[in-house]
């Protein structure tokens, strides 16, 4: 069973009709007609549909990311994140609320090995001293915040580290301001200690705005892939890095 949705159909639409021929699946089988084939790509296509073919992320829109190379257990942890409703969206919520640990991570393994071109999103058109700001958060924080540098945690080239930490190189400026509004509002946590919503907590909301557009700005490196495990020292307690002392 096949269900043609238009392009510019509502994303959430689209993940309902989708979502609706896959529990058709049993109802067609019972009619003595073929089932749907029990396999991967039939499996993740409620996930594909909103994600990408391939997990490019979302073609018209900025607002779902690309999977296609993170690291498999950061898109495992954000499954669980969901199951446990330290993360908040509702379609996600449902679709992975049933799945296995082993689900999750067949699932999560096929989007770490998916590698697809980049496509560029719309940057806003912002002073050039809102980039330089973004510039200083991504690549030297601001120590008077108690805020770190984005690489320290995801890399000298933004591409994430192993085994967890994701890649921002490449992410529209919608997807990394809402994330960064999500984790100030809750809406998205992790376990403590919640490094990223201490963080996103002590940025002024035009802070989210110049770091948002500073990184949707930048040309992705030309090897995407995570750092290995141990290439960097990530900061110490939320915000003071190894070496400079204090504490939060």
């Amino acid at each position: 069973m096949t269900t043609n949705v238009p392009a510019s159909a509502c994303p959430v639409l689209r993940w309902l009709l989708s979502l609706a021929c896959l529990l058709g699946a049993g109802a067609v089988h019972a009619t003595g007609q073929p089932p749907v084939p029990d396999t991967l790509q039939q499996r993740i296509a409620a996930c594909t549909t909103c994600h990408g073919l391939h997990g490019e992320g979302s073609q018209d829109g900025g607002f779902f990311p690309r999977l296609a190379g993170k690291p498999a257990a950061y898109l495992a942890l954000q499954v669980q994140n969901f199951q446990r409703g330290l993360r908040k969206y509702a379609p996600m919520e449902y679709t992975v609320r049933q799945l296995s640990p082993a689900y999750v991570h067949e699932i999560a393994v096929y989007f770490a090995a998916q590698q697809v071109p980049y496509q560029r999103k719309p940057v806003p058109d912002l002073a050039p001293a809102v980039f330089q700001r973004g510039g200083q958060l991504v690549q030297a924080g601001d120590p008077a915040l108690k805020v770190p540098p984005c690489q320290a945690c995801h890399g000298k080239t933004l591409t994430g580290t192993e085994p967890s930490v994701p890649g921002l190189a490449g992410l529209p400026y919608d997807y990394i301001s809402s994330q960064l509004g999500s984790w100030r509002t809750g809406t998205r946590a992790s376990a403590a200690p919640d490094c990223m919503a201490e963080i996103a907590n002590r940025l002024a909301p035009s802070d989210i705005t110049a770091v948002a557009a500073w990184l949707a700005s930048q040309q992705v490196p030309p090897d995407a892939h995570p750092q290995p495990a141990g290439s960097i020292t990530p900061p110490l307690h939320c915000g003071v890095l190894e070496g400079q002392g204090g504490g939060t």
